[in-house]
Protein backbone atom coordinates (compact mmCIF):
# COMPACT_ATOMS: atom_id res chain seq x y z
CA UNK A 1 0.00 0.00 0.00
CA UNK A 2 3.17 2.44 0.23
CA UNK A 3 1.96 3.62 -3.55
CA UNK A 4 -0.97 4.25 -3.01
CA UNK A 5 -3.41 6.97 -4.20
CA UNK A 6 -4.33 9.70 -1.95
CA UNK A 7 -7.99 10.28 -1.30
CA UNK A 8 -9.60 13.53 -1.01
CA UNK A 9 -10.62 13.91 2.46
CA UNK A 10 -14.81 14.35 1.67
CA UNK A 11 -14.55 11.50 -0.24
CA UNK A 12 -12.58 8.88 2.71
CA UNK A 13 -14.84 10.92 5.27
CA UNK A 14 -18.09 9.65 3.17
CA UNK A 15 -16.70 5.96 2.41
CA UNK A 16 -15.74 5.69 5.80
CA UNK A 17 -19.19 6.94 7.44
CA UNK A 18 -20.87 4.94 5.05
CA UNK A 19 -19.30 1.57 5.77
CA UNK A 20 -19.44 2.57 9.75
CA UNK A 21 -23.34 3.06 9.22
CA UNK A 22 -23.58 0.06 7.57
CA UNK A 23 -21.87 -2.11 10.22
CA UNK A 24 -23.94 -0.35 12.89
CA UNK A 25 -27.25 -1.52 10.73
CA UNK A 26 -26.01 -4.72 11.00
CA UNK A 27 -24.64 -5.12 14.61
CA UNK A 28 -28.11 -4.10 16.16
CA UNK A 29 -29.57 -6.86 13.69
CA UNK A 30 -27.07 -9.84 13.42
CA UNK A 31 -27.43 -11.94 16.27
CA UNK A 32 -26.18 -15.31 17.13
CA UNK A 33 -25.41 -17.43 14.97
CA UNK A 34 -26.15 -15.04 12.03
CA UNK A 35 -29.89 -14.98 12.78
CA UNK A 36 -31.93 -12.11 11.84
CA UNK A 37 -33.69 -9.52 13.90
CA UNK A 38 -36.56 -9.13 14.02
CA UNK A 39 -37.76 -10.71 10.73
CA UNK A 40 -37.77 -14.62 10.49
CA UNK A 41 -37.04 -14.89 14.16
CA UNK A 42 -40.53 -15.71 15.37
CA UNK A 43 -40.27 -13.71 18.00
CA UNK A 44 -42.97 -11.61 20.09
CA UNK A 45 -42.19 -8.29 18.72
CA UNK A 46 -42.40 -7.08 22.65
CA UNK A 47 -39.24 -9.20 23.24
CA UNK A 48 -37.82 -8.26 19.93
CA UNK A 49 -37.75 -4.29 20.99
CA UNK A 50 -36.23 -5.29 23.97
CA UNK A 51 -33.48 -7.30 22.75
CA UNK A 52 -32.41 -4.71 19.84
CA UNK A 53 -32.75 -1.66 22.26
CA UNK A 54 -31.41 -2.88 25.57
CA UNK A 55 -29.03 -5.27 24.52
CA UNK A 56 -28.00 -4.61 20.92
CA UNK A 57 -28.05 -1.09 20.72
CA UNK A 58 -26.26 -0.41 23.48
CA UNK A 59 -23.69 -3.17 22.44
CA UNK A 60 -23.28 -1.48 18.90
CA UNK A 61 -23.08 2.10 20.29
CA UNK A 62 -20.08 0.90 22.46
CA UNK A 63 -18.56 -0.77 19.23
CA UNK A 64 -18.33 2.89 17.69
CA UNK A 65 -17.34 4.46 20.61
CA UNK A 66 -14.11 2.26 21.66
CA UNK A 67 -13.24 1.41 18.13
CA UNK A 68 -13.32 5.75 17.31
CA UNK A 69 -11.44 6.01 20.64
CA UNK A 70 -8.59 3.55 20.12
CA UNK A 71 -8.51 4.24 16.38
CA UNK A 72 -8.58 8.30 16.57
CA UNK A 73 -5.73 8.09 19.65
CA UNK A 74 -3.34 5.51 18.18
CA UNK A 75 -3.39 7.64 15.12
CA UNK A 76 -2.70 10.76 17.67
CA UNK A 77 0.62 8.80 19.79
CA UNK A 78 1.95 7.68 16.51
CA UNK A 79 2.16 11.40 14.87
CA UNK A 80 3.52 12.51 18.26
CA UNK A 81 5.69 10.27 19.64
CA UNK A 82 6.88 9.70 15.76
CA UNK A 83 6.60 6.20 16.01
CA UNK A 84 4.70 3.62 13.99
CA UNK A 85 4.58 0.90 16.56
CA UNK A 86 2.87 3.47 19.16
CA UNK A 87 -0.55 2.31 20.18
CA UNK A 88 -2.88 3.86 22.98
CA UNK A 89 -1.28 1.13 25.12
CA UNK A 90 1.45 2.48 25.41
CA UNK A 91 0.76 5.09 27.62
CA UNK A 92 -0.68 2.99 30.09
CA UNK A 93 -4.22 3.71 30.01
CA UNK A 94 -5.25 -0.09 29.15
CA UNK A 95 -3.07 -1.68 31.71
CA UNK A 96 -4.16 0.92 34.58
CA UNK A 97 -7.81 0.37 34.07
CA UNK A 98 -7.17 -2.79 34.16
CA UNK A 99 -5.80 -2.61 37.22
CA UNK A 100 -8.37 -0.61 38.57
CA UNK A 101 -10.95 -3.34 37.39
CA UNK A 102 -9.45 -6.13 38.98
CA UNK A 103 -8.89 -4.15 43.02
CA UNK A 104 -12.74 -3.32 42.29
CA UNK A 105 -13.06 -6.94 41.42
CA UNK A 106 -10.75 -7.98 44.63
CA UNK A 107 -11.95 -5.75 47.33
CA UNK A 108 -15.48 -5.73 46.19
CA UNK A 109 -15.32 -1.89 46.25
CA UNK A 110 -17.88 0.44 45.07
CA UNK A 111 -21.47 -1.41 44.74
CA UNK A 112 -23.57 -1.37 41.44
CA UNK A 113 -23.43 -2.54 37.63
CA UNK A 114 -20.70 0.55 37.10
CA UNK A 115 -18.65 -0.98 40.08
CA UNK A 116 -16.02 -1.79 37.51
CA UNK A 117 -16.08 0.86 35.23
CA UNK A 118 -15.77 2.96 38.07
CA UNK A 119 -12.87 1.27 39.24
CA UNK A 120 -11.02 0.57 35.37
CA UNK A 121 -11.75 4.71 35.06
CA UNK A 122 -10.02 5.38 38.12
CA UNK A 123 -6.86 3.24 37.43
CA UNK A 124 -6.73 4.75 34.30
CA UNK A 125 -6.17 8.19 35.43
CA UNK A 126 -3.69 6.87 37.82
CA UNK A 127 -1.47 5.92 35.19
CA UNK A 128 -1.98 8.72 33.72
CA UNK A 129 -0.92 11.01 36.64
CA UNK A 130 2.04 8.48 37.13
CA UNK A 131 2.88 8.97 33.56
CA UNK A 132 3.26 12.30 34.22
CA UNK A 133 5.34 12.77 37.19
CA UNK A 134 7.67 10.66 35.22
CA UNK A 135 8.41 11.95 32.04
CA UNK A 136 8.52 15.13 33.69
CA UNK A 137 7.15 18.17 32.42
CA UNK A 138 8.42 18.68 28.88
CA UNK A 139 8.61 14.77 28.65
CA UNK A 140 10.95 13.77 25.00
CA UNK A 141 9.38 10.96 22.94
CA UNK A 142 11.41 8.23 24.12
CA UNK A 143 10.57 9.67 27.76
CA UNK A 144 7.56 8.73 27.36
CA UNK A 145 7.32 5.62 26.12
CA UNK A 146 9.91 4.16 28.27
CA UNK A 147 7.82 5.58 31.35
CA UNK A 148 4.61 3.86 29.38
CA UNK A 149 6.47 1.13 29.29
CA UNK A 150 7.27 0.83 33.32
CA UNK A 151 3.94 1.83 33.98
CA UNK A 152 2.96 -1.48 32.13
CA UNK A 153 4.95 -3.84 33.43
CA UNK A 154 4.31 -2.38 36.97
CA UNK A 155 0.13 -2.80 35.97
CA UNK A 156 0.54 -6.02 34.42
CA UNK A 157 2.87 -7.28 37.81
CA UNK A 158 0.31 -5.63 40.39
CA UNK A 159 -2.91 -7.59 38.36
CA UNK A 160 -0.65 -10.85 38.29
CA UNK A 161 -0.44 -10.87 42.34
CA UNK A 162 -4.23 -9.82 42.33
CA UNK A 163 -4.89 -12.72 40.12
CA UNK A 164 -2.17 -14.84 42.25
CA UNK A 165 -3.90 -14.43 45.40
CA UNK A 166 -7.67 -14.08 44.23
CA UNK A 167 -9.79 -15.43 47.16
CA UNK A 168 -11.82 -18.29 44.85
CA UNK A 169 -11.61 -19.28 41.38
CA UNK A 170 -14.55 -17.91 40.33
CA UNK A 171 -13.76 -14.88 41.28
CA UNK A 172 -10.39 -15.06 39.48
CA UNK A 173 -12.20 -16.45 36.33
CA UNK A 174 -14.31 -13.70 36.25
CA UNK A 175 -11.20 -10.86 36.12
CA UNK A 176 -9.79 -12.95 33.43
CA UNK A 177 -12.91 -12.89 31.24
CA UNK A 178 -13.06 -8.97 31.96
CA UNK A 179 -9.29 -8.22 30.43
CA UNK A 180 -10.14 -10.53 27.56
CA UNK A 181 -12.35 -7.63 25.94
CA UNK A 182 -16.08 -7.59 25.34
CA UNK A 183 -19.18 -5.45 24.42
CA UNK A 184 -21.65 -8.06 25.25
CA UNK A 185 -23.83 -7.49 27.78
CA UNK A 186 -23.11 -4.04 28.07
CA UNK A 187 -26.38 -1.76 28.53
CA UNK A 188 -27.18 2.02 28.29
CA UNK A 189 -26.00 2.90 31.70
CA UNK A 190 -22.29 1.90 30.72
CA UNK A 191 -22.26 4.00 27.45
CA UNK A 192 -23.69 7.26 29.51
CA UNK A 193 -20.65 6.57 31.54
CA UNK A 194 -18.00 6.25 29.21
CA UNK A 195 -19.64 8.53 26.47
CA UNK A 196 -18.90 11.91 27.91
CA UNK A 197 -15.06 10.99 28.82
CA UNK A 198 -14.57 9.90 25.50
CA UNK A 199 -15.97 12.24 23.83
CA UNK A 200 -14.34 15.02 25.95
CA UNK A 201 -10.54 12.91 25.51
CA UNK A 202 -11.49 12.37 21.57
CA UNK A 203 -12.29 16.16 21.31
CA UNK A 204 -8.63 17.35 22.43
CA UNK A 205 -6.64 14.97 20.71
CA UNK A 206 -8.38 16.09 17.75
CA UNK A 207 -7.45 19.90 18.73
CA UNK A 208 -3.43 18.64 18.46
CA UNK A 209 -4.27 18.15 14.21
CA UNK A 210 -2.04 21.25 13.29
CA UNK A 211 0.34 20.85 16.02
CA UNK A 212 1.31 17.17 15.21
CA UNK A 213 2.36 18.08 11.47
CA UNK A 214 4.48 20.81 12.44
CA UNK A 215 5.66 17.85 15.09
CA UNK A 216 6.49 15.85 11.96
CA UNK A 217 9.34 18.23 10.81
CA UNK A 218 11.22 18.29 13.90
CA UNK A 219 10.81 20.23 17.81
CA UNK A 220 12.86 23.63 16.73
CA UNK A 221 10.38 23.75 13.30
CA UNK A 222 7.14 23.43 15.38
CA UNK A 223 8.23 26.00 17.75
CA UNK A 224 9.47 28.33 14.83
CA UNK A 225 5.82 27.26 13.01
CA UNK A 226 4.16 28.98 16.96
CA UNK A 227 3.58 25.45 18.03
CA UNK A 228 4.46 24.43 21.40
CA UNK A 229 5.58 20.51 21.58
CA UNK A 230 4.72 20.84 25.59
CA UNK A 231 1.34 21.49 24.98
CA UNK A 232 1.10 19.29 22.33
CA UNK A 233 2.05 16.53 24.75
CA UNK A 234 0.16 17.57 26.94
CA UNK A 235 -3.06 17.44 24.92
CA UNK A 236 -2.55 14.47 22.79
CA UNK A 237 -1.42 12.26 26.13
CA UNK A 238 -4.43 13.71 28.46
CA UNK A 239 -7.16 12.95 25.70
CA UNK A 240 -5.96 9.54 25.22
CA UNK A 241 -5.60 9.19 28.92
CA UNK A 242 -9.34 9.93 29.30
CA UNK A 243 -11.36 8.44 26.08
CA UNK A 244 -8.98 4.88 26.50
CA UNK A 245 -9.50 4.99 29.93
CA UNK A 246 -12.91 5.49 29.56
CA UNK A 247 -13.71 2.79 26.86
CA UNK A 248 -11.54 0.00 28.37
CA UNK A 249 -13.26 0.70 31.93
CA UNK A 250 -16.33 -0.58 30.12
CA UNK A 251 -14.83 -3.07 27.82
CA UNK A 252 -11.96 -4.64 28.94
CA UNK A 253 -8.66 -4.29 26.95
CA UNK A 254 -8.91 -4.30 22.94
CA UNK A 255 -5.84 -4.00 21.80
CA UNK A 256 -3.94 -3.56 18.35
CA UNK A 257 -6.74 -1.46 17.12
CA UNK A 258 -4.83 2.11 17.79
CA UNK A 259 -1.95 0.25 16.05
CA UNK A 260 -3.39 -1.41 12.91
CA UNK A 261 -6.40 1.44 11.76
CA UNK A 262 -3.87 4.08 11.50
CA UNK A 263 -1.57 1.88 9.20
CA UNK A 264 -3.87 1.05 7.01
CA UNK A 265 -5.10 4.55 6.24
CA UNK A 266 -1.51 6.69 6.26
CA UNK A 267 -0.96 5.94 2.72
CA UNK A 268 -4.26 7.28 1.56
CA UNK A 269 -4.02 10.40 3.40
CA UNK A 270 -1.05 11.81 2.25
CA UNK A 271 1.15 10.61 5.47
CA UNK A 272 -0.26 14.10 6.92
CA UNK A 273 -1.16 13.25 10.98
CA UNK A 274 -3.92 15.50 10.95
CA UNK A 275 -5.78 14.13 7.96
CA UNK A 276 -5.12 10.88 9.46
CA UNK A 277 -7.24 11.33 12.77
CA UNK A 278 -10.93 11.86 11.59
CA UNK A 279 -10.71 8.86 9.09
CA UNK A 280 -9.00 7.06 11.68
CA UNK A 281 -11.77 7.43 14.26
CA UNK A 282 -13.94 5.94 11.52
CA UNK A 283 -12.10 3.07 10.61
CA UNK A 284 -11.69 2.07 14.23
CA UNK A 285 -15.45 2.25 14.99
CA UNK A 286 -15.87 -0.35 11.71
CA UNK A 287 -13.00 -2.26 12.34
CA UNK A 288 -14.49 -3.00 16.08
CA UNK A 289 -17.81 -3.14 14.65
CA UNK A 290 -16.85 -6.28 11.78
CA UNK A 291 -15.05 -7.97 14.97
CA UNK A 292 -17.29 -7.54 17.07
CA UNK A 293 -20.30 -9.26 14.50
CA UNK A 294 -17.98 -11.79 13.61
CA UNK A 295 -17.50 -13.18 17.14
CA UNK A 296 -21.18 -13.71 16.83
CA UNK A 297 -21.68 -15.89 13.65
CA UNK A 298 -20.92 -18.97 15.25
CA UNK A 299 -24.06 -21.13 16.33
CA UNK A 300 -22.45 -23.56 18.73
CA UNK A 301 -19.73 -22.88 21.48
CA UNK A 302 -18.97 -20.01 23.90
CA UNK A 303 -18.99 -16.79 21.99
CA UNK A 304 -15.05 -15.56 21.32
CA UNK A 305 -14.02 -12.43 23.33
CA UNK A 306 -13.62 -9.32 21.05
CA UNK A 307 -10.00 -8.70 23.10
CA UNK A 308 -9.33 -12.22 21.67
CA UNK A 309 -10.16 -11.44 18.02
CA UNK A 310 -8.65 -7.72 17.71
CA UNK A 311 -5.33 -9.40 19.35
CA UNK A 312 -5.30 -12.77 16.48
CA UNK A 313 -5.43 -9.82 13.90
CA UNK A 314 -3.43 -7.39 15.10
CA UNK A 315 -0.59 -9.53 16.74
CA UNK A 316 0.46 -10.94 12.70
CA UNK A 317 0.04 -7.46 11.27
CA UNK A 318 2.61 -6.59 14.28
CA UNK A 319 5.21 -9.31 13.44
CA UNK A 320 4.92 -7.66 9.66
CA UNK A 321 5.48 -4.10 10.62
CA UNK A 322 8.34 -5.31 12.28
CA UNK A 323 10.20 -7.34 9.49
CA UNK A 324 8.93 -4.71 7.16
CA UNK A 325 11.03 -1.81 9.19
CA UNK A 326 14.07 -4.36 9.26
CA UNK A 327 14.13 -4.29 5.67
CA UNK A 328 13.99 -0.90 5.01
CA UNK A 329 16.95 -0.42 7.94
CA UNK A 330 18.45 -3.37 8.51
Amino acid sequence: MTGARVIRGPVLYGLLGGLVVALFVLSIMIGRGGAWLPAGSGLDPAVADIILYEVRLPRALLGVLAGASLGLCGAALQGLLRNPLAEPGLVGASSGAALGAVIVFYFGLFGGVLAVPLGGFIGALGALLLLYLLAGRAPEAMTLILAGVAINAFAGALTSLALNLAPSPWAALEIVFWMLGSIADRGMEHVMFAAPFALAGMALVTTAGGALDALSLGQDTARSLGFSPRNTTIRVILGTGLAVGAVVSVTGMIGFVGLVVPHLLRPWVGHHPSRLLLPSALAGAAVLLAADILVRLPLRGPELKLGVVTALIGAPFFLHLILKMRRIDP
